[in-house]
This record gives structure tokens, sequence and C-alpha cells, in this order.
């Protein structure tokens, strides 16, 4: 089966590489466009020592991009998170269509942030759906799912990282022998249960010390590593990374009640936050005692 990977970062990599590595027939690759002053895309630098077609339109929305596509005569298209929208004249263009990985049980958390709100709003499992895109935004019907826990002590990074991304590259190609198989599923989503969120960005992530400890513990994981939640001190942004629950804590809201080795125990609505990792403005990731050493942060301050 002819095979085309569209994809990006080292998501797209890995899931190039392990089609290939079982000896899949890819027979072109489309990746993101350059960004000026960033690195090389990864999956357009292994497209490229490979020796496979590379492809890096700007828009699939241009009858020419269709046109190009229709003469490789694809047989299947793999979407290996893309950030530019593809319009259906792409997609099924290929004698099977095309499949797409997206990090949440559809359709749940459709849109860009999806493995950030789950964690923010205290979900306790979340997953990843292979689906057939359409012009929907994540509405195509579902060929498999599988799903995850989120635990207590969870973000972002780790839920990705250590739970989503190779269980994704393993679906996507199990999902390829199903469609090889022609036993791959179509199951429409329930639109009565589709929710949909936007970028998680800076000002999603700011901290309400007022809120209740377990939202704030929640909004800081699931921003953690980006876009990273913060709060202020001395009238500059602090962002806070690791943390952990401090459930006997008491005092007014951003209160630092105490400032230890272990890191700053700063006060929130029926409980508080021990912080443990920060980034002050302009500076890098510290531990938040050392932090505190250098901004000469004291017990008594207030946050935010």
């Amino acid at each position: 089966m002819r095979i085309i990977v569209n994809g990006q970062q080292a998501f797209g990599k890995a899931v190039l590489d392990a089609l290939l590595e079982r000896g899949e027939d890819v027979i072109a690759v489309y990746c993101a466009p350059e960004q000026e002053g960033r690195r090389a895309d990864p999956l357009r630098e292994a497209a490229e020592e490979r020796g496979l077609p590379l492809f890096q339109p700007p828009s699939y929305k241009k009858p020419e991009v269709w046109e190009q596509l229709k003469e490789l005569k694809p047989d299947l298209g793999v979407m290996a998170f893309v950030t530019l929208f593809v319009v259906e004249e792409f997609l099924d263009t290929p004698t099977h269509g095309t499949i797409q990985y997206h990090p949440s049980l559809l359709p749940l958390h459709r849109g860009p942030s999806s493995i950030n709100w789950p964690i923010i709003q205290g979900a306790k499992k979340t997953g990843l759906s292979i689906f057939w895109p359409d012009n929907g935004l994540d509405t195509g019907p579902i060929l498999l799912q599988k799903e995850v826990e989120i635990t207590a002590d969870d973000t972002l990074g780790t839920v990705y990282f250590e739970k989503l991304f190779q269980l994704g590259v393993d679906a996507m190609v199990e999902s390829v022998d199903l469609v090889k198989a022609g036993k791959a599923p179509k199951i429409v989503q329930d639109e009565t249960n589709a929710t949909y969120e936007s970028w998680c960005k800076k000002e999603d992530a700011e901290i309400d010390w007022s809120k209740p400890a377990p939202d704030v513990y929640n909004l800081i994981r699931g921003t953690n590593p980006a876009p990273g939640a913060w709060t202020t001190h001395a009238g500059k942004t602090l962002q806070i990374f690791d943390s952990a629950r401090l459930d006997e804590a008491s005092g007014a809201p951003g209160e630092v009640l105490d400032v230890s080795a272990d890191g700053i125990a700063v006060a929130a609505a029926g409980g508080g936050i021990l912080v443990k990792r920060v980034r002050a403005e302009g500076g890098q990731k510290v531990p938040a005692a050392e932090f505190t050493t250098e901004a000469g942060l004291a017990k008594g301050e207030r946050l935010g």
C-alpha cells in the first residue's frame, strides 16, 4: 500500500520511522513549512536522510497541491501531528482516504491543546484517537481509541511523553494494518458529548490564588512545561512548574506560608501549593529555593 506521511516534529518523525522499519511503502512526506530562526523540523530531516520526496506546502486549500498529491497515486494518508488545516479535497485523494492522530478521547477536547485541558479540568483519564478527518475540526469518524490514566502527579509533559507519545505511534501503525486488512471501522462521533477548547495560552495559565487549591494545582500541572502557569512577585512574572499539594495549609490567597529547601509554600483556598521549580522573568528554570535566595522572597509576602 502506497502511503504518504503528513506531520511534523518528533511525533511525525517517530511515525515515519515506525512505518519504514516495518517495511511499509512510504512514497512521500508532507511537512510543515520552515519557520525562520527555528531549527529544521525532525520529520523533514528524516525524510531527506531517507531520500523520500518531501513537500512543504504553506496551504492545503490550493488545487495545485491536490493535483500534486494525485500524481503520487497514494493509497493512504497518515497524518501525524499536523497544525495546518487540511481540506477534504486533499484528505480524500488517497484510495483509502486519510487517518489522523489526535491526543484526546474524541469527541472530548477537540482543538489544538487537547492534552492540557483534561489535566487542568481535573480529569482522571484521557487518551488518543485515530480518526478519519473531514472538513470539521476533529469531527470525523473514529477508527480506534486508546485510554490512559491521569494520576494525581501527572503533568502535561508526563502525559504526553510517557503515556501518549509511543502509544500514539503504535496506534497509528495498528490503524494502518486495519486499513490494509479492510477492517478499519468508521464510528460516527457522538455530538452530544463533544467539547472544544482552543489553544492553552499564557492568559489561560495565570494563577488565581483565591481558587481552591486542587484547581490551582491542576492548572500548574496542565501547563507544565507549556505555556507554564504564572503569578507575579514584586511586579514581575514568575512562572511555576513542578509543584505539590499542601492540603493542611491555610492563609490568605497567595500568601507565602514558608520558605525552605523544599520550595515555597503558598496559600490557596482550602489548602496550599508547594512550589518546587520556577522561572523568573528573563531567567532560567531553577529550584524554588534558589529563587527565594536570589529574590529575597520571605514568609509573609504575597504572590499575585
